[in-house]
Formats: C-alpha cells, sequence, structure tokens
C-alpha cells in the first residue's frame, strides 16, 4: 500500500502520523524529512519511483510519500498514477492558497502555472503577460527573478514572493521587477504576478482563465479587414493562452484585440500616431492586455521577444523576413494584390517555411429599392499563410 501525505507545516493529522509510524518506507525532500522523527527507511524523493518499485518488488510493507502542501494539485499524485499505482491520499493546504492567504488576496480568478523548468518558461511568462493575477509555482529555472527579466519592460507587474511557506524561514516580499532581478531568494516557493492597476468588471462563475470569446470578428470602426477575414486570419493565427502573438502593422488593432480576447499575450506594433491612439480606445473598450510598440518594422522587432504566431498586416515582403527569421510557429499575412503574394511566399521559403496562398473576397447582401437583394462590390484580400517546413 502507498500512501501520499501532504505536509503544509503545520501539525499532521492523526491518519497521516498513523501511517507514517506503520510505513517501512518513506519518500520525501531531505528538507521534510529531516523534520521528521522517522523509524522507517528513507529515500530522497529524486529516486521516488524506483524506490517505490524497488519496495513493492520486495513486499517490505507499506510505503509513504511525504510531499509539501496539496500533493493532488500538481503534485506527486499525478506522477504516481501516470506510473500505474493508485495511492490513498491525505491532503493538505496548497502552496497557493497558502500564497495568497499570505497576500491578503482572492484567487478565484487567478490563473496557476507550473512550469517544468526553462524549457516552458516563456509559455508562463506569456499567462503573466496576458492575464492581471498569476500564481507560478517556482520550478528550477523559473523562478522570480527570471518572471520579472522576461516581463520587463514592456509588462509592469507586481510581485509577491512567497518563500519557505509553512517553514521556520516564511518570508513574503512585495518586490519591484527591478528588484526581483538582482536580489538573492531563498527557497521561493510561489510567486504572485499582479497587474495592480487591474480592475475586475464582475464576479467570475469560473475560476482561472475565463471563458473563451462569445464572438469573433467583432466589427471595429476604421478596421482594414472585413470581418470575414479576419475570422479566416485567426483560425490560422490559432491564439491561446501560453502564447505571443505579434500584429505587425496592426493599425487600429483589430486582430491584435481579438487574439487577446482569446487569451493570447499580445504585441501590436504600429508607427501611426493616429492609428495607435484608435488602438489604444479599442483596447480599453474590450478589456484585454495588448502591449503596443510604436515604431517601424523591421526595427522595431529586434528589440520584442520571440513570437508564437504573428500576423503581417502591413510593411511588405522585409517585414515578412524579418518575422520568419524569428521562427513562429504560424505566419499570416493579407495582401492587397496578388503580384504580392509571389515575393512573400518566395521570402517565406528562403526562411524554411511552406506557405499557401487564399483570396477572399466578403461580399455583403444589400437591398434594393424593390426590396430584392444584390451583392455588394468589395476588393479581394489575398491571405498567405504559413508554417515551418519539415518541422523546422
Amino acid at each position: 500500500m502507498i500512501t501520499v501525505v501532504g505536509w503544509d507545516g503545520t501539525e499532521l493529522p492523526p491518519a497521516a502520523l498513523d501511517r507514517l509510524r506503520e510505513a517501512a518506507l518513506v519518500v520525501g525532500p531531505d528538507a521534510l524529512l529531516g523534520r521528521l522523527r522517522l523509524n522507517a527507511a528513507t529515500v530522497a524523493d529524486g529516486a521516488l519511483l524506483q524506490a517505490l518499485d524497488d519496495h513493492l518488488e520486495n513486499g517490505d510493507g507499506p510505503a509513504v510519500v511525504i510531499a509539501e502542501g496539496d500533493p493532488g494539485f500538481f503534485g506527486v499524485v499525478r506522477t504516481l498514477r501516470a506510473h500505474g499505482l493508485k495511492p490513498d491520499v491525505v491532503p493538505a493546504t496548497s502552496l497557493v492558497t497558502r500564497a495568497f492567504a499570505c497576500a491578503g488576496l482572492n484567487w478565484e480568478d487567478a490563473l496557476v502555472v507550473a512550469p517544468a523548468g526553462p524549457h516552458q518558461l516563456a509559455r508562463a511568462v506569456n499567462a503573466c503577460r496576458a492575464h492581471p493575477k498569476v500564481a507560478l509555482l517556482v520550478a528550477p529555472g523559473v523562478g522570480p527573478a527570471e518572471i520579472a527579466r522576461e516581463l520587463a519592460p514592456t509588462t509592469p507587474r507586481a510581485l509577491i514572493v512567497c518563500e519557505d511557506l509553512g517553514g521556520p524561514d516564511q518570508r513574503v516580499t512585495h518586490s519591484r521587477m527591478g528588484e526581483a532581478t538582482t536580489r538573492p531568494w531563498k527557497d521561493p516557493d510561489v510567486v504572485l504576478v499582479v497587474d495592480p492597476l487591474h480592475q475586475a468588471k464582475e464576479p467570475s462563475w469560473v475560476a482561472g482563465a475565463q471563458p473563451g470569446p462569445a464572438e469573433w470578428a467583432l466589427p471595429f470602426e476604421g478596421g482594414g479587414l472585413p470581418p470575414e477575414v479576419r475570422a479566416y486570419v485567426l483560425a490560422k493565427l490559432g491564439p491561446r493562452l501560453g502564447d505571443l502573438v505579434w500584429d505587425v502593422g496592426a493599425g487600429v488593432g483589430e486582430i491584435a484585440v481579438e487574439c487577446a480576447r482569446h487569451g493570447a499575450a499580445v504585441v501590436a506594433v504600429e508607427r501611426e500616431e493616429a492609428n495607435c491612439a484608435r488602438l489604444c480606445a479599442n483596447v480599453l473598450a474590450h478589456g484585454v492586455k495588448v502591449a503596443l510598440t510604436r515604431g517601424q518594422a523591421p526595427p522595431a522587432l529586434e528589440p520584442l521577444p520571440d513570437p508564437d504566431a504573428v500576423f503581417v498586416g502591413g510593411g511588405g515582403a522585409d517585414v515578412v523576413s524579418a518575422c520568419a527569421a524569428r521562427r513562429p510557429r504560424s505566419l499570416v499575412c493579407a495582401l492587397r494584390t496578388v503580384e504580392q503574394v509571389s515575393a512573400v511566399l518566395d521570402r517565406l521559403r528562403e526562411h524554411g517555411y511552406r506557405g499557401t496562398g487564399t483570396q477572399i473576397i466578403a461580399s455583403a447582401l444589400t437591398v434594393n429599392p424593390d426590396g430584392t437583394h444584390r451583392l455588394a462590390a468589395a476588393d479581394p484580400v489575398f491571405v498567405v499563410h504559413a508554417t515551418p517546413a519539415y518541422g523546422t
């Protein structure tokens, strides 16, 4: 029999103590094992599965796995079940619950992210860019310094760093992003990443990420693309939580806003001041987060973090080349003439992308004076969609 016991630094409940007394083997972090007076054999959790397999093979009696917080919440229970083991579980208060309690914040509207390591840092950071309240469970290579460094300077956030929660050295620090990148942190457990300017419009009926938009391709005054074209562009970009999308030549922000409504982090690049003002107004009107970079592409793209998807609404083949060089998984361009399509496809091929082109004509039905209907004339839009060839 295997029992998983969660520990939050408080006195263990009787059920957990009974299992520990009966155990022939206890597996857990060295720091936790060192605080307990155990008669059983102990093994550090770095050898968790091998230790349990050996123990079960020998039939030496009950085993206990002890973990910090609620082991069923981004914890060891998932690991054991994936290995074919079905443990009994004695939970404890999760690290996230304690972190928000220490900060005095409600958290039904918070995202919880648990990156497995540095390879998932970008997705965790993009969630922090897009969402106003995020709890990050710290992992090696993904902590307060790394998060602050990636967010600065385009995404100002307040950081609440919780160290050694429930332990003798518990500390909760409200940190500015610049401070977080330089100060030494001792055993951080959770980082709360909060937008202090965010005002919730109404209580939500669902915890964490909000439901997706009820409608795509909303009307945008002064927008350059018909709604039907925008719906196709969004389908090819596939914006989602954890992604970073560039909208280059963003105009009034119609694509940027739509991608943000789908949960992606978005950077809009636009050079015209009048368009920037209208873009900011659209962002505020729809209650989303979009980082605006005022400037001319390609130079304005250089300091930006690498994107997962890119929409190019203007700028020509040189801009397409600069975007493709950053290796997004999806790159979509809207072009006004068929002659532009060949040049863009050639540039994409040079960068190892496979592209296809589609002509879209969105002709609206209008009513004639006699009550009959006709299709209004509309200019075509040529949309090029490209993905890396051969998985490169």
